[in-house]
């Protein structure tokens, strides 16, 4: 029996387990392809097609489920962000192809597809487990909300196979796998930055605190529901969404002309609630616009977009557009897919305009946090900067003129949290 580490993330996830000599062990996923990955992707996908008569459909997760769901060519249906979803009491259920799941079942769902993956490489997993969760979960308003949301995520893991369960903020656990090579005592601040949040904590670490808990540790935490998907949904908004019609307008009944309603393109900017516009409700009423559009081709690219199932196909594209600007001045943001013809010039320096506002709010977060624990700037000994998001050009900058870019660090950007998680487990 050993402890558990546990990162659950709103696009990405990863697990390890201690080791020997207060190593982290993490656990590899293989892909459809023979090769492994310490990241599981955060996707559940089902297939109509081997479903039988009275039962559910069947669905796969992760790895699998992207290679099922690109074999379909835009059959099933794919899930992702679930995790999104978590703080919102309105949102309890949803029917897929004949069968109700609870918002709990479909996550405790992935949760398990996770374990056992890891379970073909690593053995039986068992002992407790320590699950990362940000700062204040996305949606959550307030701390009644934040609560709620988190009793929702432990009976969703509880149902993937997991009883014994602890939650410990995602920076704090990032700063234990940064610790872990440290031969001196520092204050440090994190920064973790995943698909939906923005997280800090500011923390001694080093020799002389070693086996003390986190929380004695901790001189703040703070954090801000924006991270990676909220720069998604500037390209989405800025160059998508104007060639699927966004800004257009239609002939209402009475002759008048009026703008598709933006609350499409609200959907189709988030990927958590792309799969709403393919209601049956939602695609009436996009083909009765398509019908009185006065760009009808560019609904019809839409629509073609909701049926075909394509989200995740120009999601990903979109990651690939921004990926590229952190290596890259210019790139194009491009995707054809039936009457989808997108391929727009994209700039770095326009790209940093575009997410210079939530940039700008986690500064303010920051500086929030720095006040709050009567620190100042010259107090931090060092910046570890970790999560996907933190690769982007314009938020590490944002660091190295703050504090000096000799003071700051980053690395194992996928799978710290998970590293440090399973530390703490031990």
């Amino acid at each position: 029996m050993t402890g558990i580490g546990l990162d659950f993330g709103t696009t990405n996830s990863a697990l390890a387990r201690l080791a020997g000599r207060g190593r982290a062990e993490l656990a590899q996923h293989e892909t459809a392809s023979g090769r492994t990955t310490s990241v599981f992707r955060w996707i559940l996908f089902f297939d109509p097609n081997g479903q039988e008569p009275g039962q559910p459909a069947p669905h796969t997760c992760g790895p699998d489920a992207i290679a099922h769901y690109l074999d379909c060519d835009g059959e099933g249906r794919l899930m992702q962000s679930m995790k999104s979803h978590l703080a919102s009491r309105g949102l309890t259920s949803t029917g897929v192809y004949g069968k109700k799941y609870t918002l709990e079942e479909l996550i405790g769902g992935i949760v398990r597809d996770l374990r056992r993956s890891a379970e073909r490489t690593m053995g039986t997993l068992s002992g407790p487990v320590v699950a990362g969760r940000p700062v204040r979960l996305v949606g959550a308003r307030s701390a009644e909300d934040d609560a709620f949301a988190e009793g929702r995520l432990r009976e969703a893991l509880a149902l993937g196979g997991f009883e014994d369960i602890r939650f410990e903020l995602e920076p704090v656990a990032a700063a234990w796998h940064y610790e872990a090579s440290l031969d001196h005592d520092e204050v440090v601040l994190i920064g973790d930055f995943g698909g939906g949040t923005s997280d800090f904590c500011l923390l001694e670490v080093g020799p002389s605190h070693r086996g003390t808990g986190g929380s004695e540790r901790v001189l703040g935490t703070a954090g801000v529901g924006l991270a990676g998907d909220a720069f998604d949904r500037q390209i989405l908004h800025r160059l998508v969404s104007p060639e699927l019609d966004r800004g257009s307008d239609y002939r209402s009944l009475f002759g008048q002309e009026l703008p598709i309603p933006s609350w499409v393109f609200r959907y189709l900017e988030r990927w958590h609630r792309l799969s709403e516009l393919a209601s049956p409700k939602n695609l009436r009423m996009l083909r009765e616009y398509e019908r009185t559009a006065l760009h009808p081709g560019r609904i019809e690219a839409l629509i073609h977009l909701v049926e075909s199932n394509l989200g995740y196909a120009l999601y990903r594209r979109v990651e690939a557009a921004k990926v590229d600007l952190s290596a890259e001045e210019q790139t194009t943001m491009a995707f054809s897919h039936g009457p989808i013809e997108l391929a727009s010039p994209m700039a770095r320096a326009d790209f940093e305009a575009w997410i210079a506002s939530a940039i700008g709010q986690v500064q303010t977060c920051v500086d929030g946090l720095l006040s709050d624990c009567g620190a100042d700037i010259g107090d931090v000994d060092r910046v570890f900067l970790t999560g996907g998001s933190a690769q982007v050009p314009a938020v590490r900058r944002l660091f190295e003129d703050r504090f000096g870019a000799d003071r700051v660090r980053s690395g194992d950007h996928l799978t710290s949290v998970a590293s440090g998680l399973a530390l703490l487990a031990g």
